[in-house]
């Protein structure tokens, strides 16, 4: 628990931790643009059958001949006339009708391009009876990003976090920049995957990295700062998606950034916590005195010696030699109380989440408004969440925003259809709540997880939020059965979840727990408290009684 001094020792937040700090979230501005690039990459533009190739199309009316029209008078999207039908179109609810007989789309679609140029749902025909796979790329994409969190969490605790974080610079430039030039919708899936896993391992090693640099008092403060970057990037995805409306160019655009993040990132200095945590004092002891020197505090730094860590950092070394693994989390007690709970918070939140910020065409507004109005509405919510965060507490948060989001999506499911302004408030709403909440989320794992077991709790936290993303297109599907089932299922997840956070101990002001005991003697602590408050209140009670009694 003596790192913190060390940390002020050092300098504070100094020099080093604000240049660092800074080069580390820059990334997150284009994370929104990746999470929720198939919003227009893979965007469904207005189309319909194309005609057969003997068609003249210049010809008035010809077009229309073969088109037969839904119920709201609309061309169907993916059935045609077997043969071009005279006069005026009649409504086709059937496979046939008193016009003729339909047939699938044989040769192919023509699209609305005055919006969307060119998408993957355009170039491979992702429309009709191929729709389905449009989903599949972006669950694919979750599924990397699950994959990446169970792989790279645990990879960072053995092998440090600027080591993979490195990797996952690399990494994401790359099979970014691959996905861009894809020949077909296969190779294209594959590159996202890829980008999913990488990301994942950006964001978590981000957050550690910095959280381990920073003192106490200013964790609330980076973890809201990552949250706003990330929120600015949902601006920034709204004009370079406007700006450049090919997907090809757009997919490119975002990724290529990744290169200079991955060269810059040779420069981050190694978590001194984590060396300390690993054993490897002689690590610990250049990595502090590196930073006193930047900080402008060289005779701090050395006033520090192999023998001065020694002594601080007993704990550390005789605690945390031996690198916990995941079945760690489920063998130990107190870690399993933590995984359970947690567990359940960052499942909701992501399932709720992207429940709702995955169909922006399902609001009946601009796909590019919509974006701009989801990513405004974090700036309030995220600046509510830091003040309760700070003054009231991580617990209080997280239960607040968990809850408020699940009700505004449950009343939001009561709304009629056609109320679009009505329905869109109360999901912008709902999302920014949901936004707080894995602002909350992070910061809190990342501060009850002791540092021996930090990265590979966050590592297994994400990895049920990505269950949760992937899982959540599922119930979409549920609209067939009921149109509003799905935000049933989407407010109740979250309102149920908020209740495991009273079985959380409380964070604020807290020291960051290096081993399993430091958790175990903060509940002792805790326990203790509560017990010498009910004795404080028992002894007024005895007083009167005692008075009655001689009375």
């Amino acid at each position: 628990m003596a790192f913190n001094d060390l940390l002020k020792q050092v300098g504070g937040v100094g020099r080093f931790q604000k240049i660092q700090v800074l080069l580390v979230i820059f990334p997150f501005l284009l994370m929104a643009s990746h999470n929720t690039l198939q919003n227009f990459t893979a965007a469904i533009p207005t189309h319909h059958c194309r005609p057969p190739a003997n068609t003249n199309l210049s010809k008035d009316g010809e077009l229309e001949a073969w088109l037969p029209r839904n119920r709201q008078g609309r061309p169907e999207s993916c059935l045609r006339f077997t043969f071009p039908q005279q006069g005026p179109p009649f409504p086709n609810g059937t496979e046939t009708n008193s016009t003729g007989v339909t047939e699938p789309c044989t040769d192919g679609w023509i699209y609305d391009n005055s919006t969307f140029p060119s998408t993957i749902v355009t170039e491979w025909d992702l429309v009709c009876s191929h729709r389905a796979l449009r989903q599949l790329a972006q669950s694919l994409y979750m599924v990397g990003v699950l994959l990446g969190a169970m792989v790279f969490g645990s990879l960072s605790d053995r092998l440090g976090r600027q080591k993979v974080l490195i990797l996952n610079y690399l990494q994401t430039a790359v099979s970014g920049t691959c996905a861009a030039f894809a020949p077909n919708f296969s190779v294209y899936c594959v590159f996202r995957l890829l980008s999913g896993m990488s990301l994942s391992g950006i964001v978590l090693n981000s957050i550690t990295l910095n959280v381990e640099w920073m003192p106490i008092h200013t964790r609330a403060f980076v973890g809201t700062l990552m949250g706003y970057t990330y929120s600015m990037g949902q601006f920034l995805l709204a004009g370079i998606a406007y700006a450049v409306p090919h997907w090809r160019h757009l997919q490119l655009l975002v990724s290529l950034p990744f290169f200079a993040f991955f060269i810059y990132s040779w420069f981050f200095i190694e978590s001194a916590r984590w060396h300390a945590s690993s054993g490897r004092l002689d690590l610990t002891l250049r990595a502090l005195q590196r930073v006193a020197w930047i900080n402008g505090k060289q005779e701090e730094g050395a006033k520090l010696s192999m023998e001065v860590l020694r002594a601080s950092l007993q704990k550390e070394l005789t605690m945390g030699k031996s690198q916990a693994s995941a079945m760690e989390l489920l063998r130990c007690p107190a870690l399993r109380r933590l995984f359970l709970c947690l567990s359940m918070l960052w499942f909701a939140t992501s399932f709720a989440y992207y429940g709702l910020v995955m169909d922006l065409q399902g609001f009946g507004v601009s796909i590019y408004l919509i974006q701009v109005i989801f990513g405004a509405v974090d700036l309030p919510a995220k600046l509510v969440g830091f003040l309760v965060i700070n003054y009231l507490g991580r617990r209080p948060a997280q239960m607040a925003s968990l809850l408020l989001a699940g009700i505004c999506i449950l009343v939001n499911g009561l709304v009629p259809q056609d109320q679009y302004i009505v329905r869109t408030s109360f999901a912008v709403l709902g999302k920014g709540c949901l936004a707080s909440s894995f602002n909350c989320i992070f910061l809190y794992t990342g501060e009850l997880y002791p540092t021996m077991i930090r990265q590979t709790g966050l590592g297994m936290g994400s990895t049920m939020a990505r269950v949760g993303s992937i899982v959540s297109p599922l119930v979409s599907m549920t609209s067939e059965l009921y149109s509003s089932l799905p935000l049933f299922i989407y407010g109740a997840v979250p309102v149920a979840a908020s209740t495991a956070t009273a079985l959380l101990p409380e964070t604020l002001g807290q020291p960051l727990p290096d081993t399993v005991q430091d958790i175990e003697s903060r509940r002792k602590g805790n326990r203790n408290r509560l017990q010498q408050e009910q004795q404080k209140q028992m002894v007024p009670l005895q007083a009167s009684a005692g008075e009655k009694n001689g009375l």
